[in-house]
Parts: C-alpha cells; structure tokens; sequence
C-alpha cells in the first residue's frame, strides 16, 4: 500500500521513534534532544505518548483517536456497565484469570461481556476518560463487619467524645509496629532488565515502637526490644499519664496485650487518669496512629510519596 504521508512527516515520525529508542537505551532527556537536534519539550513529550500508547503512539497514524468514547466502539450504557463492574467487583470475583484490574484484565470483561476487541492503550485512555488510575489498592480483612464498624462510627465514637469533653480528657489513639534494618524502601530508576544494587550491612538489627497520637497530632511513643507484651504495654502506660496534664481517653485495637489481666488490672488501678477503649476488629483504617506507622514502617506508600516516585 503506498503510503500518502509527506516526507517531511515520514522524516519526523522517525525522528520521534530514535529519540524514544535513544532514551530505552540509557540517555537522558537532555542528551537525546541534543543528539536529533531537537527541543526538550518535545522529547518530555514523545517519552510521555511512549509511556501512554507504546510505539504505535509515535506514528503519525496511529495518533489518539477524535471520537468522544476514545475509541468508539463501546455506547454510554456499555461504559457504565464496565465502571460499575470495576468499582464493586475483582477479577477473581467474576472468574477471570487476574487479582487486579489492568487494562488487559478490563480488555478481557469488554470482550467477554460486550464482543468488542480493544487494545490496552484503547483502554487506558477510556480509563482516564472514565476519571481511573493505577493504584496500589489497600487490603481489608475479610472478617471485618461493616455494620459493627458504622455503629462505632455512628454512636461508639461520639459518645467517647462527648463523655471525653465531660471529664476534660485527652483523646489518643495507640498502635505498635516493628522496624527491620534490611526492609527496603522507595524505589530507584535504573535501566530496564538492571535492577539496581545498593550495597548495605550484612548485619541484621529489628526495633519495635509503640505510639499514640492526638486528635491534634501531638505524638508520644517509646522505642523498645523485644516482643510486645503486658509489661511493655505498661511501661508506656506509666509515661503516657505522668506526660499527659489532663485525664487520657485511649482507643486501641483488639491487640491480646491490650486485653490481658495484668494490663487491665493496671487500668483499674488508675482509671481516675487513663480510660481505654477498644476499636471494632480488623478495622486499622480507624486508627490515626496507623498513618504514623505507615510513614516509618511504608506500610503502604508514604516514604515513597515524600522522595518523589
């Protein structure tokens, strides 16, 4: 088939497609725009239609298409069947071979359920058109009760903080978590198929910490070794009212510590200054003082947000 591009346009479309090649083999933006003499914002550019659409984004063909479904081949209904279908089922769920949703997953439903073939890169621009993104999804138990967490919500919690305001207390929320010296966080660019090495210590050390933070944010915690149990609990109990001015309302999770004799025998014995309350099971996301742990321990991506990745 003769092609009924200019040469000019034929010239720029492999223009485009060195420069990209130029930056998978290691060159910078800089370098790249140097080498084909051309400017930076259109490498940055070329790099970003690369990442979207892959190769076939490059070519003057092959551009993103007008039409207003971004593909145009699934109807209104159609789209808010599959959006549906992704916000309140997995794959797994459905019997697909996936966990997640990628675009090749939401490839296979469109497939499967309408008979329409799209390409991933169809697909990722119907996401964004749909207002969808990549992102690392968050885990809940499966025994949690979602009508034992509303009625916390609902009622438990505002009595605490009314009874709270009443006594003139403080209210803190409290969590432990345990630090390992050879965990890896955030990540490093580095040329596809080289994993980056970074050289550290052989030798292994672990701390623990537990904390409570405010409705304010106002943070205590101590450092210790060793297992977690009543005796530790206890010590930073000890410090947690001898620091605190005011009488100390705290919630906790369900943590068999937590609930021990000998914890709550101490409790008894100063229930004129400290009050515990404990949180619906399997429910870390009521819990401020998760986000704390979160940021030490990247349980999920804080360290990674804050260095840029």
């Amino acid at each position: 088939m003769k092609d009924s591009r200019s040469l000019d346009q034929i010239t720029q479309e492999i223009i485009r497609i060195k420069t990209v090649h130029a930056l998978i083999a290691g060159n910078t933006q800089n370098e790249a725009a140097a080498l084909f003499g051309v400017s930076l914002k259109a490498v940055n550019n070329w790099w970003r239609i690369y990442c979207e659409l892959g190769i076939p984004g490059l070519r003057m063909k092959s551009r993103r298409p007008k039409s207003a479904d971004a593909g145009g081949k699934l109807k209104g209904w159609q789209c808010a069947s599959i959006v549906r279908t992704i916000m309140k089922k997995t794959p797994d769920q459905l019997e697909f071979g996936f966990m997640l949703w990628t675009r090749d997953a939401i490839a296979e439903l469109i497939k499967d359920r309408f008979k329409v073939r799209l390409s991933k890169w169809t697909v990722g621009r119907l996401l964004k058109k749909w207002g969808m993104s990549p992102q690392k999804p968050l885990k809940k138990a499966y025994q949690q009760q979602p009508e034992v967490v509303k009625t916390w919500l609902d009622k438990e919690y505002p009595r605490i903080a009314r009874k709270a305001a009443q006594e003139k207390a403080e209210i803190l929320w409290g969590d432990e978590m345990g630090v390992r010296s050879d965990d890896q966080t955030g990540r490093t660019y580095g040329k596809i198929g080289q994993t980056p090495v970074v050289k550290v210590s052989g030798q292994r050390f672990s701390c623990q910490m537990i904390s409570t933070i405010s409705n304010r944010g106002n943070l205590r915690f101590m450092i210790f070794d060793g297992k977690f149990n009543a005796d530790v609990c206890i010590t930073f109990l000890k410090r947690l009212i001898k620091d605190s001015m005011r009488k100390v309302f705290l919630i906790l999770d369900g943590h068999p510590v937590h609930k021990s004799k000998k914890v709550k025998s101490w409790i008894a014995a100063n229930s004129n200054k400290i009050s515990p309350f404990i949180l619906p099971a399997y429910s870390p996301e009521l819990n401020p003082d998760e986000l704390l742990n979160q940021d030490v321990n990247v349980k999920t991506n804080a360290v990674r947000k804050k260095t840029g990745h």
